[in-house]
């Protein structure tokens, strides 16, 4: 799946995958970025929770955006397919400048608004440059392949994680969060031998990779990025190894990237924070 194609006349918005529970209390230095880049006093955000069970993470969100001064915020009820079809929200949600997905499982994401309106509208939003950003689950999803579940621990193995189709708001990345948290390396190294196109974000919680449309990305946050590159890959066994047993992956480039530190996707370059 391609991003959305950008007219001539506009640029893409950027896309914010956060490596979730992002501070909401004090040093809301993610959230605030999120308002700003949404047109701040302007900003109109939906909030799409629909990979929470909680009730009250859609609501929580919305009171979020409006004490960080975005003019108007709204939870959107996308919690079954059928939802997806509803013209009062669709409508809602194309008059976003900012569309923010929440926490929870990203498969609910996938499942729910897959191949639906609300896919389609959120992929044009950001090819007219609307910004749209998720935390945890909803960083998730952003990319055109998405980590659906996988294994712990700091080795790729064969068969430790499992990949499905995301909303492809961008086909140069691979996002996984909670990254140091939850011993993640092994799984999103797995992943990039399956795929050795795309560049891997391992997110650590409250941090943030801002893409700009010159697909730059911008780190912000309390953590660090591990951006994985494989694009010089020199051997990949993933496909010869047994279901459980190391995959050899060699020349690989890894990259610690903490707040204010910036990695050209494109050229594959990192700078360090100025």
């Amino acid at each position: 799946m391609s991003p959305a194609k950008v007219t001539p006349e506009s640029d893409r918005g950027w896309i914010v995958p956060v490596g979730g529970a992002e501070e909401k209390m004090s040093d809301r230095r993610i959230l605030s970025k999120f308002v700003e880049l949404a047109g701040e006093d302007l900003a109109r955000i939906a909030v799409i929770p629909t990979a929470s069970e909680l009730h009250d993470t859609g609501p929580r969100y919305v009171q979020l955006f409006r004490e960080l001064g975005a003019a108007a915020a709204v939870a959107l009820p996308f919690f079954e397919r059928n939802d997806c079809d509803r013209v009062d929200l669709l409508d809602q949600l194309e008059r976003a400048s900012g569309v923010f997905f929440t926490g929870g499982n990203q498969l609910r994401i996938a499942t729910v608004l897959g191949g639906t309106p609300v896919a389609r509208l959120v992929r044009r939003l950001n090819a007219g440059g609307a910004v749209v950003g998720g935390t945890s689950a909803g960083a998730a999803i952003l990319p055109e392949h998405m980590i659906a579940y996988g294994a712990s621990g700091p080795t790729p193995t064969a068969g430790m994680v499992q990949l499905t189709p995301g909303l492809g708001l961008t086909n140069r990345v691979v996002v996984d969060q909670h990254f140091r948290q939850r011993d993640r390396l092994g799984r999103l190294l797995t992943a990039l031998a399956y795929n050795p196109f795309a560049i891997g974000l391992g997110l650590d919680e409250d941090t943030a990779a801002f893409i700009d449309p010159d697909n730059v990305m911008h780190v912000i946050g309390s953590g660090a990025v591990t951006v994985v590159d494989v694009s010089r890959l020199g051997h990949s066994s993933v496909a010869e190894a047994d279901a459980g047993n190391p995959i050899c992956m060699t020349n690989v480039r890894l990259h610690i990237l903490p707040h204010g530190a910036r990695f050209d996707l494109h050229h594959r370059e990192a700078h360090q924070p100025e």
